[in-house]
């Protein structure tokens, strides 16, 4: 992704490199942007589809590359975001580790540290949010947690820029920790066992023989590298028999006996404070928490975001770009420059014809999306950046627990609304590939974009209620049934639900534009080229006939299984390349009444759960795999005709719209 940064990332690699590391949610990302003062270079980190923010910073006149690691509980991996982080700090030269902590669980936090102090990195801890902890009557003494590891501890409110000056001061200099700790006499002997065997790395011996003693699988391969197998059997072989004298795991036995000194530490730093009295957004925080009037919240954020993304970005920005500025003015003059420059009508076509890389990719990409995207990315960074998200991620967790899931997976979901293609990049946040598997089908199964929802709404203003009722019930239930059975036929581990949630804050404007505009940036940088591959697929497609071939043999199908016109062939064929067209395609026949009732509702059923758009089937190649893409296409093709001919022979049966 985005190889123009990774080159340029790449050109600069000789200098020294700053990691920031810490816990999900704890402010890591609003920090790297302070350092560097702009959003993001992303890449992924090779051989994974984890995402790495990397950026400049020059610091006092010295120029350093900032790295922005995956949030981690743990660096004893245990999803591919840890054994990331843990893997940066294991092969890449660190200058400064910089560990972000939260002030208000600091426990959580020192489990980290503990960790890092171990592997000889040289630290520097910011111990963020440290406002958010002194309103809850939380005091944390720096100068004793900084004199018990030996480093610099400086406090800092990075929403609010405060700390920065010192936070650049101190890693100008890291020290590395001298802080000790002792596990039991067993242990701390198969660790000296182990230890001299071990390759050198950029991180302690000790805290590598720690890992393998926790049964770190993940280091198989680094080692493989590095020793003979004679080497790595002998340390397998101390660790298989160190682990033959404890009842319980290995992994668990050090973890509590960390937990046992993270205690300690707490004890020695952790002071009460008088606790401030509440204001309103710890008011409303906890309101978007409530079993029970959360929901009324959501339904409050849902209805601002189909006010703003659907009413004003997919229905205003959308008909102003593509009715005026493209329909009036940028095709007709395409369309006459390209006349008078190209001689040839073939490529006229490709530029300007009906499936033409101007009159077509471009106006669906800049004209059609670009503006739904846009007020999509707008609206997710606000709830973002004031703290929402996590909310609504934990208020719905039992909901996708039934899918396998948990509630990680609403924000691709919710994403999904603006943008299924965009949605299935962001399906990287979910920490194993069994959830990221059942994410990608249930997007391109039956999320509708904003796009096509706004096509889909507007019918339906032109039928009973009961008609949109069935449409969303028969959704929800063909959902929650496909991810029921896809999370027992997929194989792979899922992973607890683990989510610290940042105070609720009224939204910074820095923050949300420069987030904004590296979305933005994104989508025209991942996504345009996508639409433009597709539009020249349709564009061979036309001139070989072969999709009025396809027209033609699909007819059947569609009149006798689903009860529509044959016409309705031609909406699903389009609907391939541009979900919004296909449903587009439909209006247009309900508008000349050719569709009845019935037959809207089970017409746009099987055209929402109809096989993804190119656009989206070309991402889930480039995240999932051909192979993963190609299955889920084929499960979804025939799976839709059948809900369709199911809802159909149901609403004759029942006689709902007789």
């Amino acid at each position: 992704m985005h190889e123009h940064c990774r080159k340029q990332d790449d050109s600069r690699s000789d200098a020294p490199q700053i990691f920031l590391v810490g816990n999900p949610n704890v402010g890591k990302s609003a920090i790297f942007g302070l350092l560097t003062g702009r959003y993001a270079a992303v890449s992924n980190y090779p051989g994974t589809t984890v995402e790495l923010t990397k950026g400049e910073a020059v610091i006092h006149r010295r120029r350093f590359r900032i790295v922005d690691t995956p949030g981690v509980n743990s660096l004893v991996p245990m999803s591919e975001d840890e054994k990331v982080t843990r893997d940066i700090l294991l092969e890449e030269k660190a200058e400064a580790v910089i560990q972000v902590a939260d002030a208000k669980n600091i426990r959580r936090s020192l489990f980290i540290t503990l960790q890092l102090a171990e592997m000889g990195v040289p630290l520097v801890i910011a111990l963020n949010m440290k406002d958010e902890a002194t309103r809850m009557g939380i005091d944390i003494e720096e100068t004793v947690l900084g004199n018990m590891f030996g480093v610099d501890v400086v406090s800092t409110v990075a929403v609010r820029k405060k700390g920065m000056t010192a936070l650049k001061k101190a890693v100008l200099s890291p020290r590395i920790s001298d802080y000790r700790f002792s596990y039991d006499p067993a242990i701390e002997e198969y660790i000296s066992k182990i230890e001299p065997l071990l390759p050198e790395s950029n991180i302690s011996g000790r805290s590598v023989a720690l890992m393998i003693l926790s049964g770190d699988r993940t280091l198989k391969n680094w080692l493989l590298r590095r020793l003979d197998e004679d080497t790595i059997s002998r340390i397998e072989g101390l660790r298989d028999e160190i682990s033959e004298k404890y009842r319980e795991p290995l992994s668990y036995v050090i973890s509590r006996q960390r937990l046992k000194a993270v205690e300690g530490i707490a004890r020695a730093i952790f002071r009460k404070t008088p606790v401030e009295k509440k204001g309103v957004s710890a008011f409303l925080g906890e309101l978007a928490l409530h079993p029970v009037w959360g929901f009324p919240v959501l339904f409050l954020v849902l209805y601002l975001l189909y006010q703003f993304v659907g009413v004003f970005g997919a229905g205003v920005l959308v008909d102003y770009l593509e009715r005026v500025v493209f329909g009036e003015y940028l095709n007709p003059w395409a369309g006459k420059i390209v006349a008078m420059a190209v001689p040839v009508r073939f490529l006229q076509d490709l530029l300007t014809g009906p499936y033409g890389i101007i009159t077509m990719a471009l106006t669906y990409a800049i004209a059609i999306i670009l503006p739904i995207t846009a007020t999509f990315f707008i609206a997710f960074s606000v709830m973002e950046d004031s703290g929402y998200l996590p909310r609504l991620a934990a208020m719905l967790n039992r909901v996708f627990q039934a899918m396998g899931l948990n509630g990680k997976a609403v924000l691709p979901m919710v994403l999904g609304l603006g943008c299924d293609t965009m949605a299935t990049l962001t399906t990287r946040i979910l920490d194993t590939p069994k959830e990221r598997l059942i994410v990608t089908l249930l997007l391109a199964l039956g999320i509708p974009c904003s796009a096509q929802l706004g096509v889909i709404l507007g019918m339906f203003g032109r039928q009973p209620v009961a008609a949109v009722l069935i449409w969303a019930g028969t959704l929800t239930v063909v959902m929650l049934f496909v991810g029921f059975i896809a999370a027992r036929i997929i194989p792979g581990k899922r992973v607890d639900f683990i989510l610290e949630l940042p105070p609720l804050r009224m939204p910074r404007f820095s923050n949300v534009f420069v987030k904004t505009v590296g979305r933005i940036e994104w989508y025209l940088k991942e996504a345009v080229p996508l639409f433009i591959l597709g539009t020249l697929i349709l564009f061979f497609a036309d001139k070989l006939g072969i999709l009025p071939f396809v027209q033609e043999i699909s007819s059947p199908v569609i009149v006798s299984v689903l009860g529509l016109p044959a016409k309705a062939a031609e909406s699903f064929i389009i609907g391939f390349l541009r979900r919004d067209y296909g449903a587009a395609g439909l209006f247009a026949m309900q508008q000349q009444g050719l569709l009845n009732t019935e037959q809207v509702v089970v017409s746009l059923v099987t055209i929402t759960l109809f096989i993804p758009c190119i656009a989206n089937l070309f991402m889930i190649i480039k995240e999932r795999g051909l192979k993963a893409a190609l299955m889920i296409a084929a499960f979804i093709f025939p799976f839709s005709i059948l809900v369709g001919g199911i809802l159909h022979r149901l609403l004759l049966w029942l006689k709902i719209f007789a």
